[in-house]
């Protein structure tokens, strides 16, 4: 496939991926190519960690900014009012 990585998304890194694994595991790569797909796969799981946090980052903003967190104990008390908000 070989695509360009800033072009990527998650799932073709991930798809990327278990084909050189695939091919790593039946022997279908030779010696000569082993190297660059041990490069192209450090590459790409660089590219899917910086994937995940930035998902992670923006998930976490748009709980913080819905004040959607699970209260804790303490706060769970004080609220005895019985407000949703």
């Amino acid at each position: 496939m070989n695509k360009d990585l800033k072009d990527m998304t998650y799932r073709e890194a991930t798809q990327e991926l278990e084909e050189i694994l695939r091919a790593i595991e039946n022997d279908a790569v030779d010696v000569d190519e082993l190297t660059q797909k041990v490069q192209r796969s450090s590459q790409l799981i660089k590219l899917c960690k910086e994937k995940l946090r930035k998902a992670e980052k923006a998930i976490d903003q748009v709980f913080n900014e819905e004040n959607c967190e699970t209260p804790s104990p303490a706060k769970q008390q004080d609220d005895s009012a019985g407000t949703l908000f």
